[in-house]
């Protein structure tokens, strides 16, 4: 995997993933920047997002269960001090399908922190807490 990071100007990046997929990242004007592109930090976030949403998608759709929605909310905090680094993340699930299990749903939570999503694993290992929830909505989420 490789991406490439191009300086525009001020604080503001290009950065274009292998796929060919591109993002503007920016700063707040007071770090120079425009607020025309998400963080690098939020961007942070938004990958693990992604990847635990994919995660849980993925195995209840192979689990034959009824998904017809998802929703991933992330809270973060971060420390006061340079490097602000995370500390503490909390991420919450909301799915929605028709007849919809507990069980399979929690099971679907887990499987991703504990196994399959490599984002969570590596900021968990890297000394970030992470937790996780979740609720089953209606039909549609």
């Amino acid at each position: 995997m490789q991406a490439t990071i191009r300086w525009v100007d001020d604080a503001m990046f290009v950065a274009v993933a292998d796929s060919g997929h591109s993002v503007v990242l920016d700063g707040p004007p007071e770090h120079g920047g425009r607020n025309s592109g998400v963080r690098p930090m939020e961007m942070l976030l938004l990958g693990l997002g992604g990847c635990t949403s994919f995660d849980v998608v993925d195995i209840l759709k192979k689990g034959r269960h009824r998904i017809t929605g998802c929703i991933t909310e992330i809270e973060a905090e971060r420390a006061d001090e340079v490097p602000a680094v995370f500390t503490r993340i909390h991420i919450h699930f909301k799915v929605a399908g028709t007849g919809l299990r507990d069980s399979a749903v929690k099971r679907a939570v887990e499987l991703s922190a504990e196994k399959y999503c490599s984002a969570t694993i590596m900021l968990a290992r890297g000394g970030v807490e992470i937790t996780h929830d979740y609720e089953i909505a209606g039909e549609s989420g």
